[in-house]
């Protein structure tokens, strides 16, 4: 891969101009190009089989170009170039380039999160089965991916009744001197304290493994002839839990919905636009089982077509997921050949791409274009109503427009300790989650509690981060309206952090409970005004009530977060080369930290999985302490 960057030889050329004086230097290369405007932001990033006829079809003013690539290209200043050795590197590259830079003529996938797995850990003799997510690190099989933790909730929850298998950790399972609460209630098999074989609990594994790899059949009826087999031997009480299992089986079948026959593994992706805004449903198939499903609200322009929209969601998409066996599509994409390769490249097997018209996959399809256009329906519906909201938040408070990112700043802590600062972020779409941020308090000269010190500290690093990162506001990431939980001396306290950072033109209240400190008495604070209330029934004042409300959950539970990984700390945690694992082999060893610190070089050594230069490390980190 090579990069060939040209400069404009006249800076002040724009546009069809400028894009033609580009073709003398290309050659028919693969390759992606981007097209920056005159202040060098990306305005378009794409991919070519032939860089140079792509980009002579941009320098045509006869072309019959969209409204939408028309300003695009009466925008471009400049161009950069990337010449790839394959059309499909040069794919790849793309969608990769396209989720870093966010252009804005792109179709963008706003939304990109990991999915849960569930996870049988092959780390212990009795597997541990537990929710899973992020890098698939761990020993064991990983089953999935699951829409959401609710769906994997519910499943684990249904998978425990039928196998009874343990969730607990490895640290607790070694400390149990007699059975939990979940033994109790039918839960786990009490491996912990001996109740089960190694043997029997194995065998409970392979069921759920069975199970979740769609052979459920198979499994059922296992559990059914067992069930009648201990009817018959007037064993009644093993065949009664026999019997809550089989019902537990079948409880998560029912749960997942549609269970397709003729589809074992398959993403089914079905696409919904309406008014210039689109909806991209997710169907999870695995082991001819509904995983349940995600919607997806991708950026969009007013002219762009179903199969742009459909193949820059794919490519995003599995950017960095591994794709199924089968992607199952509501609208063909143009180069669906070149994408297969791509992906089956990715996954290292062979990945289909299929647009159904009949049949059980066509029947998926149209239950996901369902889906899709009823959750676009729905959110459109509510774009509207915070649209009114934002402008009658702009009227409240004095403001130039609608603001379209307001930042709510709150502090949570307990005397002082483990204090932390909460930043959530709302605007036309709602709460923006993922911009969400949280602030070790760090401040070693602050009087514990002081919330006007942890404020000024929260103010100053964000501030001076976006100084830093943004200073010409163009990469949308300024607030334009700042909400602080408090009175007039919390919004002194922020207005004099931010005139220190010479930030004087962003707009911000303070939000404080009235003189009763009841809810819905707020009383408002701004720099050089008299404070001011809104009519105790005015949609307004509940918006900024959920506001406020959803900063003081986040801050808590960001401290309580931080409290409880504080409450199981260890001296061993800042020891390096000491990870999760050799923290447990130690602890079980020694039984504390504490006898950890104080035992001798031989007896480190003498642990399990511990070598002679690790325990030399620990030795050392403890005794040059002193």
């Amino acid at each position: 891969m090579t990069d060939d960057t040209v400069q404009p030889e006249t800076p002040a050329l724009t546009g069809y101009a400028r894009i033609q004086g580009y073709l003398r230097t290309l050659d028919t290369s693969p390759g992606v190009y981007r097209m920056l405007d005159s202040e060098s932001r990306v305005l378009y990033v794409g991919k070519a089989r032939n860089l140079r006829a792509r980009v002579s079809n941009y320098s045509r003013p006869s072309a019959a170009h969209s409204g939408r690539i028309d300003r695009m290209i009466r925008e471009t200043a400049s161009m950069m170039f990337l010449t790839t050795r394959t059309e499909t590197e040069a794919l790849l590259l793309e969608q990769n380039l396209i989720k870093q830079l966010k252009p804005k003529y792109n179709v963008l996938l706003r939304d990109d999160k990991s999915f849960p797995n569930i996870l049988v850990a092959r780390d212990h003799a009795f597997a541990q089965i537990k929710k899973h997510r992020g890098a698939k690190k761990e020993k064991g099989a990983y089953f999935g991916p699951f829409a959401n933790a609710g769906a994997v909730n519910r499943t684990l929850n249904q998978l425990q009744k039928a196998f009874l298998l343990r969730n607990c950790s490895d640290a607790t399972f070694e400390g149990r001197t007699r059975p939990c609460l979940l033994y109790q209630i039918k839960r786990c098999s009490g491996p912990c304290v001996g109740l089960i074989s190694e043997a029997d609990y194995g065998e409970s594994v392979r069921d759920a493994e069975l199970f979740l790899s769609g052979r459920s059949t198979r499994v059922q009826e296992e559990l059914a002839e067992q069930m009648t087999a201990a009817s018959d031997a007037m064993e009644f009480e093993r065949a009664a839990a026999l019997r809550d299992r089989i019902r537990a089986l079948t409880q998560v079948q029912s749960t997942q919905g549609i269970n397709p026959r003729g589809v074992a593994e398959a993403d089914v992706i079905a696409l919904h636009m309406d008014g210039g805004q689109a909806c991209v449903q997710v169907f999870f198939i695995r082991a001819n089982q509904n995983w349940g499903n995600k919607d997806f609200y991708p950026r969009i322009g007013a002219d762009v077509s179903a199969a742009e929209v459909m193949e820059a969601f794919v490519g995003q998409f599995y950017d960095n997921k591994e794709p199924p066996r089968q992607l199952i599509l509501s609208d063909g994409i143009e180069n669906a050949d070149l994408m297969c390769e791509a992906l089956s490249e990715k996954a290292g097997r062979k990945v289909d791409i299929l647009v159904p018209q009949r049949g059980e996959k066509a029947e998926l399809i149209s239950g996901a274009l369902r889906n899709a256009r009823e959750s676009l329906a729905r959110r459109m519906s509510e774009s509207a109503t915070q649209a009114k909201l934002l402008r009658g938040l702009a009227e409240a408070f004095d403001l130039d427009g609608p603001p379209q990112r307001i930042e709510v700043y709150d502090n949570s802590h307990i005397q002082g300790t483990n204090a932390v600062g909460g930043m959530i972020v709302a605007g036309p779409d709602g709460f923006m989650k993922n911009s969400y941020r949280k602030f070790n308090i760090r401040g070693d000269d602050l009087t514990p509690g002081d919330d006007f010190g942890m404020m000024k500290e929260v103010l100053h690093r964000r501030f001076s981060r976006l100084l830093k990162e943004d200073p010409d506001r163009q990469k949308g990431q300024w607030p334009d309206l700042l909400l602080i939980d408090g009175g007039a001396g919390q919004v002194s306290a922020v207005a004099e952090i931010m005139r220190s950072h010479g930030v004087e033109d962003i707009p911000m209240v303070g939000v404080a409970k009235g003189v009763d400190r009841d809810h819905g008495k707020e009383e408002f604070h701004r720099v050089g005004a008299r404070p001011f209330a809104l009519r105790h029934n005015d949609p307004v004042l509940y918006f900024v009530q959920r506001l406020r409300d959803e900063a003081h959950r986040f801050a808590i539970g960001t401290h309580r977060a931080k409290r409880a990984k504080a409450v199981g700390a260890t001296p061993l945690d800042e020891v390096p080369g000491v990870g999760a694992t050799r923290k447990r082999a130690l602890l079980a060893h020694f039984g504390s930290a504490k006898a950890v610190s104080r035992a001798n070089l031989n007896d480190l050594k003498a642990v399990d999985g511990i070598s002679g230069a690790l325990a030399e490390t620990i030795y050392y980190f403890f005794h040059d302490k002193g």
